[in-house]
């Protein structure tokens, strides 16, 4: 597996918050609190309100999509994870890719005298065995 596939589940993760910021700022308007909307056509009258309920539904409908997106690719990481033969290793990529820590975090968790540069350089070892 690669690090960019490996990488998948944090940025569906990251795609998640962004699209409910979105919808924070979809409800927002509708309740005529911040007239500031990303990515939003203005259109005037009624229909407003018309085409926040719109983007209402359809912003609900990504974040569901990507919700079950982001279940199915943390279990097949964890599939993947728990395939590894080194416990050591396994401890790194569960750190790194499922909780998402970076390199520092992941020596520090793992302790024993590790460093950031430790841990990184023997994942990448690992990644291009």
């Amino acid at each position: 597996m690669t690090k960019r596939e490996l990488s998948q589940l944090y940025y569906l993760n990251r795609e998640i918050e962004q699209e409910k910021r979105r919808l924070g700022e979809l409800e927002a308007a509708a309740q005529n609190i911040s007239p500031k909307i990303t990515g939003l056509p203005h259109v005037g009258g009624i229909s407003d309100k018309t085409a926040i309920a719109a983007e209402i539904a359809d912003c609900r409908a990504i974040i569901e999509g990507k919700i079950k997106a982001s279940i199915a690719e943390y279990n097949r990481l964890n599939r993947y994870i728990a395939g590894v033969n080194d416990c050591l290793m396994r401890q790194i990529l569960s750190l790194r890719y499922i909780n998402g820590f970076s390199w520092a975090a992941v020596a520090l968790h793992i302790g024993g005298g590790n460093t950031a540069d430790g841990v990184r350089v023997a994942h990448d070892r690992f990644l291009h065995q």
